[in-house]
């Protein structure tokens, strides 16, 4: 994905002034969503939901990381300003996607997913995707959409959030939370690791002394691919070449980055 920092103008850009209302329909799902205020501080947010022509759920919008204050906004950044969506992200009735944006410095874009439920009508289930966002996207194989991050837990571990990169992450809805799948898309994959390598060549052949957050990235790729072998044999090349630097860190360089980077990879299941 070669994810970058959604800046906040980007973001504020696409939004409305004064009072809003959104719509978004699939089949015999729709979902209408009305606020007033002003960035940043939404009043009164209202999603309702009908079902082949009835009202089946209508509530205040809250998020757990905001509350009320949440401000709608797509998850994927400027563009298309809805952020609503009605799409299907499994079998049965389509859901509806909800972005919100908590405010703040680098963060955070939520993704809330309103299923429908034999017992219950319409269940909530959230999702915090910290600065990447999602795009939901319907990928090759599956009828049904996922959601195409990036992995947040990349920004600051190595560097700033600006020389952080953050692989490739893909996830789908399961109905009771969303399961990471990124290891079904070897080609998405590829792609996404050689945006990283060639970012790491371009700051090599500049000298630029800030290389270690975009060759985490690229790690992390190849680790998926199950490259795991030959990822560490370039990494302790370019160790050794004096090619893996860091300014935020400066210590955090070379043979120790290599290691720091094996053993957090590790325990996040790369």
């Amino acid at each position: 994905m070669a994810a970058v920092a959604l800046s906040l103008v980007s973001v504020v850009g696409v939004l409305p002034a004064g009072a809003a209302t959104y719509r978004a329909s699939l089949a015999n799902v729709s979902a209408k969503l009305t606020f007033q205020g002003t960035y940043p501080t939404p009043r009164d947010t209202t999603l309702t939901i009908s079902s082949a022509g009835g009202v089946a759920y209508r509530g205040a919008v809250s998020a757990t990381l905001c509350g009320h204050l949440c401000w709608p906004a797509p998850t994927y950044g400027s563009g298309n300003a809805n952020p609503l969506r009605v799409v299907r992200l499994r079998a049965g009735s389509p859901e509806v996607v909800l972005g919100l944006y908590s405010g703040g410095a680098h963060c955070c874009f939520l993704m809330e997913v309103f299923a429908r439920s034999a017992a219950k009508g319409y269940v909530k289930t959230e999702i915090d995707l910290g600065d990447p966002g999602a795009r939901i996207e319907v990928l090759p194989g599956n009828p049904y959409a996922a959601l195409v991050t990036a992995d947040d837990n990349f920004a600051y571990a190595f560097t700033d959030y600006a020389a952080s990169g953050l692989p490739l992450k893909i996830l789908r809805f399961t109905g009771h939370g969303f399961a990471n799948v990124t290891r079904r898309y070897p080609a998405l994959l590829r792609a996404d690791a050689a945006s990283w390598l060639a970012a790491f060549y371009a700051q090599k052949s500049t000298h630029y002394s800030d290389s270690v957050g975009v060759i985490a990235a690229w790690a992390a790729d190849e680790y998926l691919l199950g490259r795991v072998h030959a990822a560490q044999q370039f990494l302790n090349q370019q160790a050794r070449a004096g090619h893996l630097n860091g300014q935020i860190y400066p210590s955090l360089k070379g043979a120790t980055f290599v290691a720091r980077l094996e053993t957090f990879l590790h325990q996040r299941g790369y």
